[in-house]
């Protein structure tokens, strides 16, 4: 039983002196799911501007790109333009490679340690990216040696930990669900598949929603900002508002 597609070797390609270069299953899947985002992302923004006249498929571009902004909004509490791009493809990305893992021959390159390791090390760069873009270099560096310089090694430690933690949560939830499927597919194969695709899509998308959702909120950690400012502010703002008309009234 493949357990991962990196044990499914698709064809080899001559290295010359380096040796043969043998392409799995990881890195074909990876590709096929890249395509499908630059070519559904194209099509689906071609021809669309203010002037474009209303139609549904522009009302659900317009609707997914609104849930991930106001999804940042949330938790980060800033401009989401800034973000958009970033985690709004992290997360489609993750989305489209576990949601795909249904469809029979296609193993999620999501299931694949390299793949989930490739998406955790891109959260690890962008926190940085964006904490020193938000803050300096300095200010962003003194969060470390907070609140002794004693606490360093172990900051240090812990920006380490939780990418690992990430990677490892991603993979194992998704290598997981097709070893179960595995199991129960050669047990009983005339019952259980459409009941595991319908559990395999919606653990796929609740991966995907978990992965972008934490690697938002390593980002927003990082710009010095508090998970949940926005609403934080929202509520305040509404009481602040609730408060003042009170007063006038009185």
């Amino acid at each position: 039983m493949e357990i991962t597609p990196d044990n499914r070797i698709l064809f080899v390609l001559p290295g010359g002196p380096l040796g043969d270069l043998s392409v799995s299953a990881t890195i074909v899947n990876t590709w096929i799911v890249m395509a499908i985002l630059v070519i559904g992302g194209r099509i689906a923004t071609l021809g669309i501007g203010p002037a474009t006249p209303t139609s549904r498929w522009r009302l659900a571009v317009e609707l997914l790109i609104e849930k991930i902004r106001n999804q940042i909004r949330a938790i980060g509490g800033g401009d989401p333009a800034r973000f958009l791009p970033f985690v709004g493809t992290l997360f489609l990305f993750t989305l489209f490679s576990n949601v795909l893992g249904v469809v029979p021959g296609f193993m999620s390159p999501t299931g694949s340690l390299s793949t989930a390791v490739a998406l955790a090390l891109c959260v690890l760069v962008a926190v940085p990216v964006y904490g020193i873009a938000e803050n300096g270099l300095f200010n962003y560096l003194r969060r470390y040696i907070r609140p002794t310089q004693l606490m360093a090694p172990f900051n240090v430690i812990g920006e380490i930990s939780r990418t690992i933690a990430l990677a490892v949560r991603l993979y194992g939830n998704v290598m997981s669900g097709m070893v179960v499927a595995a199991i129960l597919l050669s047990v009983a194969p005339f019952f259980f598949p459409v009941l595991l695709q319908l559990l395999g899509l919606l653990t796929g998308v609740i991966q995907a929603y978990i992965f972008a959702v934490l690697a938002m909120v390593y980002i927003v950690s990082a710009s010095g900002q508090e998970a949940g400012a926005a609403e934080s502010r929202t509520l305040d703002k509404g009481a602040g508002s609730h408060n003042a008309s009170k007063e006038r009234n009185i």
